[in-house]
């Protein structure tokens, strides 16, 4: 094999996993040393830890004061979940999916909810599907930003005001790295463990003024587990949404969180946040668009994500592979990065294209992304040429 030299200089800080993803700038274990550990999370210094994180959400993510924002089991998946059992099957129901996420709860909602009026409206990956045309006299479901398939909706605009039904918004990979309009969303969820690099496990649940309205008004016809109960008495449950949680959280966890948010608040808010997002493509970008042998898998700037950025090979020769030996070169292409330790997790979801796939957010340094690139290049110059056997 031919020789190809390596990269002199190296990330410092290889971390490019859409999730869990990159901690903050600067972190260390000291950072939890503070932790209310061996006590009991309903104690007041408990709760105010809790209380806390939610408050400091707010402040950072600019949400409007009648919005409750809660801590709830289980990742941005449990409260997903909690959202749909809870609130579904009032009326019809439409959900967009264009990755994979999208495509699991629309399968939730037809197998596992049972509901007679769904509509499901889908792009393959790198798309997205008619915007303009979705239905709103529906609850309309759709992820903000499609972590497996590098495609966002660009902005709220095509959501309408006076919608009938509620949006139900799957934001894990978008809040704090963009945007959003909380007056076009009714309900939105999130992961500590996605954009601001907190550890997993505990998820985020946004309700509007309408949600809680819904959850008042209307009972599923099933029966709910107790980690998905969001009312009592027939009223929504505002301890949830003052950090007396359903069950037990990490309290490691939490102060973990509550630095992320410390820090955010130190780089400017919601304003230092997006600059560092913008920052960060900006680093991928020069790097993408002077490569001949990668492209963007969506090519609609407007509408491509700038946090899971998720690339395809352009290269002819690599083309014109079947997809098994595709995978397999890209599992090469990882393994070797990784084996460097310049680059651990870049390779594309399972359920994508064969492809890469590297985060952008916040926590990760525009540097080290520059740095990235030609260690990108030289792994693909090695899996190459070793599977040609030059």
């Amino acid at each position: 094999m031919q020789n190809i030299s390596k990269p002199d200089v190296r990330p410092a800080n290889p971390n490019f996993s859409s999730g869990p993803c990159s901690k903050r700038p600067g972190w260390t274990l000291a950072a939890l040393e503070g932790a209310f550990l061996g006590r009991s999370h309903r104690h007041a210094t408990g709760k105010l830890r809790l209380k806390e994180v939610i408050q400091r959400t707010r402040d950072v993510l600019r949400v409007p004061d009648d919005y409750f924002i809660g801590i709830v089991p289980a990742s941005d998946t449990g409260a997903i979940e909690m959202a749909m059992w809870s609130l579904l099957g009032a009326r019809g129901v439409e959900v967009l999916s264009w990755e994979s996420f999208g495509g699991q709860w629309a399968t939730d909602i037809a197998k596992q909810l049972k509901l007679d009026d769904v509509k499901l409206t889908d792009a393959p990956y790198g798309k997205l599907p008619d915007l303009s045309a979705v239905d709103f006299s529906r609850d309309v479901i759709f992820t903000w930003n499609g972590t497996t398939g590098g495609v966002r909706v660009p902005n709220g605009d095509w959501i309408p005001a006076d919608r009938e039904g509620l949006t139900i918004v799957d934001a894990t990979s978008a809040v704090f790295a963009m945007d959003i309009p909380w007056d076009k969303v009714d309900v939105a969820t999130w992961s500590w463990q996605k954009v601001m690099g907190g550890e997993a496990a505990h998820g985020m649940l946004l309700l509007s003024p309408r949600a809680v309205e819904r959850l008042e008004s209307y009972t599923p016809p099933w029966p709910l587990p107790k980690i998905f109960r969001l009312t009592k008495g027939g009223k929504l449950n505002t301890d949830v949404f003052e950090g007396l949680t359903i069950n037990t959280p990490s309290m490691l966890c939490v102060e973990d969180a509550a630095d992320g948010l410390k820090w955010a608040e130190s780089i400017g808010g919601m304003s230092g946040l997006l600059g560092r997002v913008a920052a960060n493509n900006v680093a991928l970008s020069r790097w993408v668009d002077g490569t001949d042998w990668i492209d963007y898998i969506c090519d609609d700037p407007d509408a491509r994500s700038t946090t899971s950025v998720v690339l395809v090979v352009a290269d002819d020769w690599f083309q014109g592979l079947d997809e098994d030996t595709q995978r397999n070169f890209i599992k090469k292409f990882t393994k070797l990065l990784d084996d460097e330790g310049v680059a651990f997790d870049v390779g594309s979801h399972r359920d994508a294209p064969p492809g890469l796939r590297i985060w952008c957010g916040a926590t990760v340094e525009a540097d080290d992304l520059m740095e990235l690139g030609p260690w990108l290049d030289w792994a693909f110059a090695v899996v190459k040429a070793e599977m040609k056997g030059a």
